[in-house]
């Protein structure tokens, strides 16, 4: 598990945040204009984790106020941070956030060739509802939507240990 709590994004993690997103996803990363309007979005939460100074990892949760339902927009690692729980860490960090905010449900999309996020997602209780073909069109592979019934998961945390989990 992470030793490294997440801290909230800002403006100033930016040009780190595009760093990593266009080596994480060089086919599909999102521009730098739709990553400040979401960093700068009341309807977003936003995460960094940093070692020794320098941001490793970001991922993002899109949960407008008074809404049920909550959408997991973002989860990227650095390459040479990968297979430590930097991700878990950042993905458990923005369910709680979703708790927060009321949320009962949040949605993601997870590419079909990307079997380690799938993973990750399945261990936290996410389950598969569904297919967008071809949705990753630059590649044509799929997107699979997968969705978690967040009070479940608060169950579930709370009866266990907060290190009782696996790291990937």
């Amino acid at each position: 598990m992470s030793a490294f709590a997440p801290r909230a994004a800002g403006a100033d993690d930016l040009d780190a945040i595009m760093a990593i997103e266009r080596v994480a996803f060089p086919d599909d990363a999102w521009s730098e204009a739709s990553m400040r309007a979401d960093l700068e979005s009341p309807h977003t939460a936003y995460l960094v984790l940093e070692e020794a100074g320098r941001v490793v990892a970001y991922a993002g949760l899109r949960a407008p106020a008074g809404s049920a339902d909550a959408d997991i927009q973002t989860i990227a690692v650095s390459a040479e941070s990968r297979t430590r729980g930097r991700g878990r860490t950042l993905l458990t960090a923005l369910l709680a956030e979703a708790a927060t905010r009321g949320v009962r449900e949040v949605f993601l999309d997870v590419r079909a060739d990307n079997a380690p996020a799938q993973e990750l997602y399945r261990s936290e209780g996410f389950v598969e509802i569904g297919r967008r073909p071809g949705y990753y069109q630059a590649v044509g592979v799929d997107a699979i939507v997968m969705r978690l019934d967040l009070r479940g998961w608060t169950e579930a945390r709370t009866a266990r240990p907060a290190d009782a989990g696996v790291c990937t």
